[in-house]
């Protein structure tokens, strides 16, 4: 079954608010195994929203539309299906009965706009909407399913997995499931790891692989549509593993496994702490450390040092290692070595570079990353692309990476 979704307000049109009622409802399709060629946003104009109702009609078995469906002028949703499906508009007196007691159990006095909320296109079914005042609607109409969910997302959410999909499901017939498995990876671009798996990408449709590409790590994404979904896993299995023997060091976890929850697992698996000694990212890659709930388990402190007489004073870092430049390879190892020290910590990590506008010592985007491990200090020179916020976002991803390496033991070659 083939699933539409449009999307009404011209606030998303505007990017006044982010369209996650949009992506919500796409995961929860495809995780039903319903299929989802089209997502439209329309604004809140009559003739468009109609036209995009029109079109989504001809194209696919189903239509989900949220928002547009509330009690004020420019809610227009019911007016549009009626326009599109010929049918006039009708009134509810017992949905308005329910809004009055819910205005009267607030001790407020409802007003008169609300009892728009209770008008629907003739024959459609009110869907209960126990989180808000404007119920849902559903409509079968020549072969096909009309449903108008509110723009709230807590309301469109409930309705959603309570009323509208297992009445989809129903409809098609079918209890197709869509899983999916996400392999992370950090350390080759996306095009670079595209290119080891363009055989498996070219023979492979169900499953099927698709590349997710976010602040340096690379996500490939397998999903199979199965019966079940213990099926779908065991045809997801041996893609995974090849995925994973072609990709090597490169994979670092799967699904929610992110590099965060990844170096907490690896340092309470050995017994150690890590802590930080940043100069360019000033504190962003602790905070990506202690962003996963635990941390505090193996994460001791971070020392932010800008200035070059912080770095000798705080970590110990030589003065004629600065007087070699801030932005070094020496200056990395110190730091990560002064972390140890002065945190009293089994892993230092360590940051310097030059982020721009201007240049510090380096060029624009020369960084360099320190690990040292109980059983080893090592250091590498980054090159990171972009402006000033891209290269300190991009070097706190890589410094987490780095880190990983280096507890592990497993250095990284390009």
């Amino acid at each position: 079954m083939i699933v539409e979704v449009i999307t009404v307000g011209t606030e998303l049109l505007l990017g006044q608010i982010v369209n996650g009622n949009a992506a919500f409802i796409a995961d929860a399709l495809a995780g039903k195994g319903f299929d989802a060629h089209f997502q439209v946003t329309v604004g809140d104009n009559p003739a468009r929203m109609e036209a995009a109702i029109a079109t989504a009609l001809e194209r696919a078995d189903a239509v989900i539309i949220t928002g547009g469906i509330g009690p004020t002028p420019d809610d227009l949703t019911r007016e549009a299906i009626c326009a599109v499906t010929g049918r006039s508009l009708r009134f509810s007196s017992e949905w308005a009965e329910v809004l009055r007691e819910r205005f009267s159990g607030m001790g407020r006095e409802m007003p008169s706009n609300n009892l728009r909320q209770a008008e629907y296109p003739e024959g459609a079914e009110l869907i209960h909407n126990p989180r808000g005042t404007a119920p849902g609607l559903a409509l079968s109409h020549r072969g096909r399913w009309i449903f108008a969910l509110p723009g709230v997302p807590r309301e469109m959410a409930g309705m959603l997995s309570e009323e509208v999909l297992p009445r989809l499901a129903e409809a098609a017939g079918t209890s197709e499931t869509l899983v999916s498995r996400i392999i992370r990876t950090w350390g080759r671009s996306e095009s670079r790891t595209a290119e080891l798996l363009q055989d498996l990408y070219l023979r492979s449709e169900n499953p099927s692989l698709a590349y997710l590409a976010s602040a340096g790590e690379i996500k490939v994404r397998i999903t199979a549509k199965a019966a079940d979904v213990g099926e779908a896993e065991r045809m997801i299995a041996p893609l995974s593993s090849e995925i994973c023997r072609r990709l090597g060091p490169a994979v670092f976890g799967f699904d929610d496994q992110t590099i965060e929850l990844r170096l907490l697992e690896l340092l309470e698996e050995r017994g150690w702490t890590i802590g930080t000694a940043e100069s360019m990212t000033a504190g962003l890659v602790a905070a990506r450390i202690t962003l996963t709930p635990g941390s505090s388990r193996v994460f001791r402190g971070s020392v932010v040092s800008y200035a070059s007489d912080l770095k000798e004073r705080l970590l110990g870092v030589a003065a004629e290692t600065l007087g070699e430049g801030v932005v070094s390879a020496r200056t990395a190892r110190e730091m990560a070595e002064g972390a140890r020290r002065t945190l009293g910590v089994d892993v230092g990590l360590a940051v310097t570079g030059s982020a721009g506008p201007a240049p510090a010592d380096r060029p624009v985007g020369v960084v360099y990353v320190g690990v040292a491990t109980p059983e080893r200090v090592e250091t590498r020179r980054l090159q990171m692309p972009g402006d000033r916020e891209r290269v300190r976002v991009y070097t706190t991803t890589a410094a987490l990476h780095l880190a990983r390496l280096g507890i592990t033991g497993v250095w990284w070659n390009r």
